[in-house]
């Protein structure tokens, strides 16, 4: 069994409130109000920055070349790729690049980018993959679900953008990686002590996320 398939076996009520949150819902079922959603986007966009320096905090962590290679593709497509996405959809609302960086964090943001930047500086490269895998798997794993509701992808489906880079070949390729690097790191037998710190890791991550989310729905305007 796959370390991840174990990790969230044992975290699943917080993977699937995570992955089955109401915004997710709402995206596909292009229901989301736009200020949720841009609230969240922007966000994003300065979590990735912090996301981004955790990936350079892999390669300072990495064992060997190999992995240092690995990290630094995953650092490119941040900066060069995933961070493009959300450029593209913030200037049709105006925004510059520049506005984006010169947001404020919300609380959301910084306890989520902090948890992760912190467990990766107190422990070692599999501890910091762990932190990450609730965002880059869980990603994808999302969007591969809602690319199959009817009409999710569909023309008028202002989040159908997002849903296909998500659910999209590239993006699931870099899941599938991050699966398997999991078990690459890991030694071959986990202590119990052990797995279960791993665990916290990974539920405290995933439980973070689904703060992310409904930090688009709680700023959203009182009528």
């Amino acid at each position: 069994m796959k370390l991840f398939d174990r990790l969230k076996d044992a975290a699943s009520e917080s993977w699937r409130e995570y992955t089955h949150h109401s915004f997710v819902e709402q995206m596909a079922a292009g229901t989301l109000p736009k200020e949720a959603f841009q609230t969240y986007l922007v966000q994003d966009y300065l979590f990735l920055i912090d996301f981004s320096r955790a990936y350079a905090l892999a390669i300072y962590k990495s064992r060997n070349l190999k992995q240092m290679r690995s990290n630094l593709l995953g650092l490119k497509g941040l900066l060069e790729v995933e961070m493009d996405l959300h450029v593209r959809i913030c200037e049709r609302w105006g925004l510059s690049p520049a506005d984006l960086e010169q947001t404020p964090l919300e609380t959301e943001t910084l306890a989520y980018t902090s948890y992760v930047l912190e467990a990766g500086m107190r422990g070692d490269l599999l501890d910091l993959k762990i932190a990450l895998a609730p965002c880059v798997i869980g990603y994808g794993e999302i969007a591969e679900r809602l690319a199959e509701v009817p009409g999710a992808l569909a023309k008028d489906n202002p989040y159908a953008e997002w849903i296909s880079e998500y659910a999209g070949r590239e993006y699931q390729e870099l899941r599938s990686h991050a699966i398997a690097e999991l078990d690459e790191l890991a030694p071959s037998h986990i202590e119990a002590d052990q797995f279960q710190r791993l665990v916290t890791i990974f539920d405290q991550a995933t439980r973070l996320e689904t703060d992310f989310w409904q930090m688009g729905l709680k700023r959203l305007p009182t009528r």
